[in-house]
């Protein structure tokens, strides 16, 4: 038994040394630092959360030089930032895909301090869902939670399977109950984009919305799958909304074929992909349903 953990024990440390080379230590706020994940050449992505500022960024690397990053962008759906890091090269990490993580996997979250070096705690994955859309408003390809303590200064870090590859990043910022995987495939979508754009568009409609129940004799008047509605409480004027001739008082049942019954339901179809094209609304308005056809815009971007 003794021989089996040792053994056990042994296994996990070289995949931690072996996944550790890519693990960078990121000074983006003024009290503290944060882990980061050498993703791609000259590339680090790390936790949006933690990066507090966009100049005057460092990374620290596993051999104890400190350069200078650029922020590229970020995104607080996902809650990945990506830094550019001229002259760091080609980046060493393995990556395994998400669709291979089960509840209960063993999984190690590698962060590095900037004094102390790599950083590691074990748990396990305690719960993996499909594609859900996290509260700050973007999409998890794959829901993979942590039963793993996540000390100050790991999130931004990589979460690794036993044979010392990455799951995605571990962060603290997309759930009040534990630890998030942010998986390998979602990083990539947002890193793509931020390269292309700097950011991250999320569609625009200008309105103001509260899920409201539809009443069972008109459900069955107009032969509704709906239990709720979202109802327009305010029109932004000159908005989309508006220009699709949306109204105070309109019950969206379906978007491009879509049922809405909660705000989110709207949201999760307002992405990227939906800027800038037509969608066809369903609502209920006086009794009856309307179609109307409405044009995505980009969300404005605050300052």
């Amino acid at each position: 038994m003794g021989s089996a953990l040792i053994e056990i024990s042994n296994q996990l440390a070289a995949a931690a040394e072996r996944a550790g080379s890519s693990v960078v230590n990121v000074g983006g706020r003024s009290h503290g630092s944060s882990s980061g994940i050498h993703w791609r050449r000259d590339l680090v992505v790390t936790a949006n959360h933690t990066v507090k500022r966009d100049e005057d960024i460092a990374v620290t690397l596993p051999d104890g030089r400190s350069l200078k990053a650029t922020l590229v962008g970020r995104d607080g759906g996902t809650d990945v930032a990506v830094l550019k890091v001229e002259g760091l090269g080609e980046s060493p990490a393995q990556f395994s895909e998400a669709s291979a993580v089960r509840a209960g996997n063993l999984a190690l979250v590698l962060g590095r301090h900037q004094e102390n070096g790599l950083m590691a705690s074990l748990g396990a994955v305690s719960l993996v869902a499909d594609s859900r859309r996290t509260w700050a408003g973007g999409t998890l390809d794959r829901y993979i939670r942590l039963d793993v303590a996540l000390y100050p200064g790991s999130s931004g870090g990589s979460v690794i399977d036993v044979d010392g590859r990455i799951i995605g990043m571990a962060t603290a910022a997309l759930s009040r109950v534990a630890p998030l995987t942010v998986p390998v495939s979602t990083v990539n979508r947002a890193t793509a984009t931020l390269l292309e754009k700097g950011h991250i568009p999320r569609g625009y409609l200008g309105i103001g919305l509260q899920p409201v129940s539809i009443p069972a004799e008109l459900k069955t008047k107009l032969s509704l799958a709906n239990i709720n509605g979202i109802i327009v409480l305010s029109v932004e004027p000159g908005g989309p909304a508006e220009r699709g001739g949306l109204m105070i008082g309109d019950i969206l049942v379906t978007l491009e074929g879509h049922a809405l019954e909660q705000t989110d339901d709207l949201q999760a179809v307002l992405n990227a992909d939906a800027v800038g094209k037509s969608r066809k609304v369903q609502a209920i308005r006086g009794g009856k349903l309307v179609e109307l056809s409405v044009q995505i815009a980009e969300r404005p971007r605050r300052n």
